[in-house]
């Protein structure tokens, strides 16, 4: 067997894989026997059929198979020993002239292109700048929270005319373009809340309604032609809701308001927990405190973004994006040449931060513990289930979780990466220059709107 390598430049490079009847003749042999051992064929006993009859038969098949797993193992020996980093997988070079006859005596070769991962070098120092928000709780977002909180702990009461705020429980139905409802046209009968009507004078008309008033309701408009809120509204598909063009009768069957709860005691207690909250002020600082988490958590992935950026920019290197390209479409039959030049900027964008992540481990020699991988998805386990209830789950019970999650493969790589990046961007964060900088909530979720 032989094999060679032609460098056609610094990214791209052609492995022949030259194969004879030696190099295949003993796995062939080997494979035949075997299936000589297993076959039960009309006429011979299990086992006993003779290998010559099951080289007659299926000899061209298991060459190929044994042909294929040769090449395999030799092509990934190969990359192994020479120490050659690839993008994407070896592509097989189709040669229209060449021909074999399969016959157990054919010389065979195989030529394979490999796309090569770029030589580069990482630079970053305290002349690398990126700002780090340092975000401040104003006092709408603290007003805000504190609503959402009470009203999600309050009574629901039915007052006979709606308010900002309200909900109207109503029954929709479709117009026709005269204004007439559509027979057999869409018709639901649904919650409408008016603090998600976008438009302010939709909202404002249908403040001050009552049980069994009746107004056309342009719903596209009231909802910003968000059509997943215009679907679940209407109970009817996402692609459906957004070709939707007629206007709805909106009656009104009841007016719903959620009151919010008192502050006291027993609203405290079933937020927090019997006696951890005793006054309005604690309470108001237990609130503070939790948003004042959220908003580090919002600017260090704001940090993470804008180091991501940094790194993609200032780390010049090239792809061998032809290659990569044809790589895409063999290993997805159904992307169309259309996806693939319009998402193909962000696969290589993403795959050199990958290049950038994995070369700053390796010469930092930073490692991934277990422990490390462990106590991450217990965070992220934690996080999930207060999303349900404010309530801690019991720390041992937690651990247990945590245990069966990682048990999936998936679950682990998924939460091994993340480790990864984050001890890829508290490299990055020590050596460069982080610049603090104040800014309101209001401000920082309109900068990453941005």
């Amino acid at each position: 067997m032989n094999i060679t390598q032609e460098k056609v430049d610094a990214l791209n490079a052609v492995v022949k894989i030259n194969i004879n009847p030696e190099d295949y003749q003993p796995r062939v042999d080997k494979a035949i026997k075997e299936n000589a051992k297993k076959a039960k064929l009309p006429g011979f006993r299990p086992g006993m059929v003779p290998a010559a009859h099951i080289k007659k038969m299926y000899g061209k098949s298991i060459l190929v198979d044994e042909i294929n797993n040769l090449l395999s193992d030799t092509l990934n020996k190969y990359l192994e020993e020479q120490k050659l980093e690839v993008l994407g997988q070896p592509l097989p070079k189709v040669d229209n002239e060449k021909e074999y006859n399969w016959d157990f005596n054919d010389n065979f070769e195989f030529n394979y292109e490999l796309g090569l991962a770029p030589q580069f070098n990482i630079d970053f120092s305290s002349k690398d700048k990126t700002t780090q928000y340092v975000i401040k709780v104003d006092d709408e977002t603290l007003a805000s929270r504190i609503k959402n909180i009470r009203r999600s702990y309050g009574k629901m009461t039915n007052p006979d005319v709606s308010a900002d705020d309200d909900v109207l429980y109503a029954d929709l139905a479709q117009l026709s373009p005269d204004g007439s409802v559509f027979e057999g046209g869409i018709s639901n009968t649904a919650s409408v809340r008016l603090d998600q009507i976008k438009d302010e004078k939709i909202k404002k008309s249908l403040i001050g309604l009552k049980k069994g008033d009746v107004v056309t309701l342009d719903i596209q408009k009231a909802f910003d032609n968000e059509a997943p809120k215009v679907a679940a509204l209407l109970k009817i598909e996402e692609d459906e809701a957004a070709e939707l063009k007629s206007k709805f009768q909106l009656t009104v069957k009841n007016v719903n308001r959620l009151e919010e709860s008192d502050l006291n005691q027993e609203f405290f207690d079933k937020l927090f927990g019997e006696g951890t909250v005793t006054t309005e002020a604690e309470f108001t600082a237990k609130i503070t405190e939790e948003i004042e988490t959220m908003m580090v958590q919002d600017s260090e992935r704001k940090l993470q973004d804008d180091i991501y950026k940094l790194s993609v920019a200032k780390v010049d290197f090239n792809l061998p994006d032809e290659f990569l390209k044809r790589w895409l479409k063999a290993t997805n039959e159904k992307l169309s040449d259309e996806e693939l030049n319009g998402g193909y900027n962000d696969f290589a964008t993403n795959l050199k931060w990958t290049l950038i992540e994995n070369k700053i481990i390796k010469d930092n020699q930073i490692e991934i513990k277990y422990d490390e991988v462990f106590a991450l998805a217990k965070v992220r386990l934690d996080q999930q289930f207060r999303m349900y209830s404010p309530q801690p789950i019991p720390d041992e019970q937690l651990g247990q979780y945590t245990v069966q999650y990682l048990q999936n493969k998936e679950n682990a790589n998924k939460i091994f990466e993340e480790v990864k990046a984050l001890k890829v961007f508290d490299y990055i964060k020590s050596v460069i220059t982080l610049e603090k900088k104040d800014i309101l909530y209001t401000d920082f979720s309109e900068l990453v709107k941005e």
